[in-house]
């Protein structure tokens, strides 16, 4: 059943503003990321939009002065040169902020792969993010204005490509962000570094837990927080790279390596090594012999 879409506001902006809507065509819907809507705003108090259950991610880039974001129970003050990407199915609320104007360029967009990109951006980071090289953003996001004005039979690829520039951008920004915010706590760096010396040890969430005095929702949240992934990915990622220099550099069989780099199953670990290779252990041996 279809979810009721929520979607009020109180549009007070310059007579300067834009706001051109799309229809994608069968084409841009399947292959590529396309706009939905797009435009530049100089918003005023008490301008605001509030939307839920809408098909659609969206982009927001403050050129000037000030708004708020509301998202997933969290508040956002946005300045110059912040961004945020925030998905439409989730409640979400933006505003100008009080007695002021807010200067913004901004995209409803969608395609195939625009909820993986979101995923990553929010992995990385908060839906907020400032800008540091704002021109490609900038650039970008007035030329898909500039195309929306303007079609032709091209217009839908180069406004997949802009999109996929601007995501690219904000992505690139996040992951530095993530880099130079997070100075990783010596518990996890420890957790790490055993998996890494001993992957073959029968390790538990509840073992690593007691040895570091953690519970382990919290050391579910900070590891993946901290290092990108699951503790239980990171045993299997650790495991599989373990057993590729073993197939690379000896002759033992698929069993043993199996057996050495702690799956005692050796259906299961053809299974997790295929779906992390896009290979069988032994093909991925023979393709490395042959070269």
């Amino acid at each position: 059943m279809n979810k009721e879409i929520l979607e009020k506001g109180l549009h007070i902006w310059s007579d300067d503003s834009i706001r051109l809507l799309s229809t994608p065509s069968v084409t841009a819907r399947s292959a590529y990321f396309y706009a939905q809507e797009v435009g530049y705003f100089k918003t005023q108090c008490p301008y605001y939009s509030e939307r839920q259950n809408l098909d659609s991610f969206l982009l927001v880039y403050t050129l000037s002065g000030h708004g708020i974001l509301e998202y997933e129970e969290a508040s956002y003050q946005l300045g110059e040169g912040e961004c945020f990407l925030i998905n439409c199915q989730k409640h979400h609320k933006y505003r100008t902020v009080d007695n002021g104007e807010w200067e913004i360029l901004w995209l409803h967009f969608n395609g195939n792969s625009a909820f993986g990109y979101y995923q990553e951006f929010v992995h990385n980071a908060l839906p907020v993010i400032e800008i540091k090289e704002r021109q490609p953003i900038e650039d970008n996001l007035r030329k898909i204005i500039d195309l929306q004005r303007k079609k032709n039979r091209s217009t839908e690829l180069l406004v997949s490509e802009s999109i996929t520039k601007i995501l690219t951008s904000i992505l690139l920004e996040s992951a530095n962000d993530k880099d130079n915010a997070f100075l990783l706590p010596d518990y996890i760096k420890k957790i790490a570094k055993e998996i890494d010396g001993n992957p073959s040890f029968s390790y538990s969430l509840d073992y690593f837990a007691n040895k570091h005095h953690r519970s382990k929702f919290h050391l579910l949240k900070e590891f993946k927080k901290y290092i990108g992934t699951t503790i239980n990915e990171y045993i299997i990622s650790t495991r599989i790279q373990r057993s590729k220099e073993l197939l690379k550099y000896t002759s033992s069989s698929v069993e043993a390596i199996a057996e050495e780099v702690g799956i005692s199953n050796t259906t299961h670990f053809i299974n997790l090594f295929k779906a992390r290779e896009q290979a069988t252990p032994l093909s991925y041996r023979k393709t490395w012999s042959h070269g």
